[in-house]
């Protein structure tokens, strides 16, 4: 395995190759997930909020946000699809991908999971940004299942919801801890927009999205710690991440969502951290 990234993406160093040689020794034949898929429970919260955004003349639009998915080793099927289960029954005007769709490599067999899987949620509109791990991979193979399934991928771009929506953009960053964000770009494209809804993998996005106009800012990426105690996190990844962990914050007139996501990361378990999928109703 050749040191650095498969991808574009940056600080791959060699103590992520170690860990991810490691992990492909330690989980070989997916037995975690396999096992998991068997014994665990699929257990998903919904997550619901109304978003105050000034638009009484319009219909309430109503996002569903699903975010690290981390299809592979660690993660059941059965939990990815008890999820995507969730939003295909609240059936969301628009559906919003968060980034970070594998742990470990990208294969065809998880693209074609991938794919099926956001194919199953019956809303107009599809968008994705994409994650670190997504980056750090064959992340062409990602997004192309991603298409498949539907979804437009996002990275520093905008896409205008059609009527009766159309007062709504939605702005996709990259990856701010792996990627190159463009915030000018994307945002340009908002321009004339009445509601901007910024979409990043991290809440190390927010530097890039704040004093933009954004009514929304959805993330996910910190996994509300994995690991956590019943009063809080024990490790977050990232300075802004420590700062907000899981769940919606109010950021100087902000509101930002961070997603615990659906799958794991380096170990098969999660503590009272568990797995969730956002509903949002802008109004």
């Amino acid at each position: 395995m050749s040191l650095g990234s498969k991808g574009r993406g940056r600080r791959f160093t060699v103590a992520r190759t170690v860990r991810e040689m490691v992990a492909r020794v330690i989980y070989a034949g997916d037995w975690p997930a396999r096992a998991l898929d068997r014994w665990g429970r699929a257990r998903v919260e919904t997550v619901r909020h109304q978003i105050a955004a000034g638009r009484a003349a319009r219909p309430p639009l109503r996002i569903g946000f699903i975010s690290d998915l981390h299809v592979g080793p660690l993660t059941p099927t059965r939990l990815l699809e008890a999820a995507f289960a969730r939003l295909a029954a609240e059936a969301p005007d628009v559906l919003v991908l968060g980034g970070d769709y594998v742990f470990l490599e990208a294969t065809a067999a998880k693209a074609d999971l991938i794919a099926r899987l956001v194919a199953g949620v019956p809303a107009a509109t599809k968008v994705a940004v994409l994650g670190n791990h997504d980056l750090w991979t064959d992340h062409a193979l990602i997004e192309a299942a991603l298409e498949r399934g539907g979804a437009r991928v996002l990275v520093n771009r905008t896409l205008r919801l059609p009527p009766p929506h159309d007062d709504v953009a939605l702005v996709g960053l990259d990856d701010p801890w792996t990627g190159e964000p463009d915030p000018d770009r994307a945002f340009a494209e908002a321009a004339g927009a009445a509601v901007r809804i910024a979409v990043v993998h991290a809440p190390e996005g927010y530097p890039f999205v704040r004093d933009r106009g954004a009514a929304l800012m959805l993330c996910g990426h910190t996994h509300g710690g994995q690991i956590a105690a019943p009063q809080g996190p024990v490790v977050v990844h990232g300075h802004l991440g420590r700062r907000w962990p899981a769940g919606l914050y109010h950021v100087d007139g902000l509101p930002l969502f961070v997603s615990r996501g659906i799958g794991a990361v380096e170990i098969p378990l999660r503590l009272y951290a568990p797995p969730d999928v956002g509903i949002f109703t802008i109004a």
